[in-house]
């Protein structure tokens, strides 16, 4: 099955996870006769990574972001609230896992023992009717971890996992990249629900949460996403399926030191800069608002997709028709809300870090971010409140009926918060994460494109590799500088994901039986 083994930071490892091995190359762009630039259009994680990656070979390199901040949509701002209080504000919790082995390395760059990240032990998920799961104290190796999960669920009874359709869960024990979704992209991930027989109280809890960090309902996401992301969090992986968290505001802990890092290595930041278009020549020229423009010899389209379809449609010389229309088919995820709040009196000294709900509409999980943000902590201790995020995904009404749903069900989840008075709030809605419906896999575009010298990242890129999430951005972003290291004759950088096939040799022997294939 193959165990984990200890890393640095006092985590596991899981020591059957799959190197992607570097291009080979010179090691450094100064044995060239001529320094190659590359400008990176977006300063979030995609963008951060291909930049690590470039100037790390001595590549000069710029980053143009639009906003005030690096981070992209992991970003973070400072803010005032009412009382004249400081705070620090982002567009809500993000979960920090394990496997996340090519995000973790680009952090690594800054903060070499991961310090800015903290554990959070356990994330209960509650449905409608009170029910809860945990993810404490599971088996690391998989399939045991589903396996114990599945028994002490009280969504989830043994005559449940008699009744599981075999055959139609098959595609759960035998995951690869890209087969999977050659497979099953076509279908939904409440069809593939349905047809291997998983009981409804558990899909709500369980499998839910996997379509509700793709912002999407099961309905509207694909079966092949769904399966994959199983796979990287479950029964892929034996690194489990507990994740840190940043332990202050993205901003202060993640991203400046590591654009100082960046800038020791000769980047230049370019922020509240918004590209407008691309054109290519002899060279690359990037041009921004107000008739700024950067030459080059290639660019990173580190965008999120919105952005990146603006882009490709004001630059006529980017690709041929066929792969504009791929870029203009990439898709939006349903806009979600982040809504914080800061109570003038504390929550229950049990409630948990992160709480993941199900049937509770619009409210989808619960953060208590004293228990792990320095910021929160610090304005908690000074005032005796608490600061409490709501998220809801997928919404669909307008801010004040979204917000006052949002409070409902945080009142009914934690009665104490029905008393309190809220001292401030910030609503966030965005609408800019990338849809992942069926069908759109095969004409997804992918890092590269029609040109070399332009190249794509970001977690709504296609790469064929099982990750997703933040670490697809991560990835997708270390290779787009592979990509133009190879061109440019420099070596490329060692990338790393969770085993690329179902884990259990047993697992996939009964299923080939069951299918007459060969494994």
């Amino acid at each position: 099955m193959g165990c984990p083994t200890a890393a640095p930071e006092g985590v596991v490892v899981d020591r059957l996870r799959e190197t992607v091995p570097a291009e080979p190359g010179l090691p450094d762009a100064s044995t060239l006769e001529r320094t190659p630039r590359v400008v990176v259009v977006g300063a979030g994680i995609a963008g951060l990574a291909a930049a690590a990656g470039l100037s790390e070979r001595g590549v000069e390199v710029d980053v143009v972001e639009a906003a005030d901040y690096v981070g992209g949509r992991v970003g973070g701002w400072s803010d005032t609230l009412s009382d004249g209080s400081a705070v620090a504000m982002n567009r809500g919790f993000h979960a920090f896992f394990r496997q996340y082995y090519n995000l973790r390395a680009l952090l690594r760059r800054s903060d070499p023992h991961l310090s800015a990240l903290t554990p959070v032990e356990d994330y209960p998920l509650v449905d409608a009717d009170g029910r809860r799961d945990t993810f404490r104290g599971l088996p690391l190796t998989p399939p045991f971890n589903a396996l114990a999960f599945a028994l002490r669920s009280p969504t989830f009874r043994l005559r449940d996992l008699v009744r599981i359709d075999g055959k139609a869960a098959a595609p759960l024990a035998t995951a690869s990249v890209p087969k999977t979704y050659h497979d099953l992209d076509d279908r939904t991930a409440a069809e593939f629900l349905k047809d291997i027989n998983f009981p409804d109280a558990a899909r709500h809890l369980a499998f839910e949460v996997f379509a509700r960090s793709f912002f999407v309902k099961p309905e509207r996401l694909s079966a092949a996403e769904l399966v994959t992301m199983f796979h990287i969090y479950f029964l892929g992986s034996s690194e489990g399926l507990v994740f840190d968290v940043a332990n202050a505001n993205f901003d202060e802990v993640l991203w400046n030191p590591l654009r100082k890092y960046l800038e020791g290595r000769g980047v230049r930041f370019h922020t509240g800069t918004s590209v407008e278009s691309v054109g290519l020549g002899d060279g690359v020229r990037v041009r921004c608002a107000g008739d700024e423009v950067f030459a080059a010899d290639a660019v990173v389209l580190a965008t999120d997709v919105g952005g990146l379809r603006r882009i490709v449609a004001a630059s006529p010389d980017l690709g041929d028709e066929d792969w504009r229309r791929r870029v203009d088919d990439v898709g939006n995820a349903p806009p979600f809300v982040v809504l914080r709040l800061w109570l003038d009196r504390p929550v229950q000294s049990d409630r948990a870090a992160f709480l993941g709900t199900g049937g509770r509409s619009p409210l989808d999980n619960v953060s208590v971010l004293e228990r792990y943000e320095r910021e929160a902590a610090q304005w908690a201790a000074r005032t005796g409140g608490s600061v409490v995020e709501l998220h809801g995904y997928s919404v669909t009404g307008g801010d004040a009926e979204v917000r006052d749903g949002l409070l409902a069900r945080m009142h009914e989840l934690y009665p104490e918060t029905a008393a309190a008075t809220i001292v401030d709030e910030r609503l966030v809605r965005r609408e800019d994460c990338p849809s992942f419906g069926p069908g759109d896999f095969a004409r997804r575009p992918t890092v590269g494109t029609p040109d070399p010298r332009v190249v794509l990242a970001g977690d709504g890129i296609r790469i064929d590799l099982p990750v997703a999430l933040m670490e697809r951005a991560a990835t997708t972003g270390w290779t787009a500088a592979n990509q133009l290291l190879a061109g440019f004759g420099l070596a490329g950088h060692v990338l790393h994901t969770v085993p690329n096939r179902g884990r259990s040799a047993w697992l996939r022997r009964l299923v080939a039986r069951t299918e007459g294939q060969r494994v």
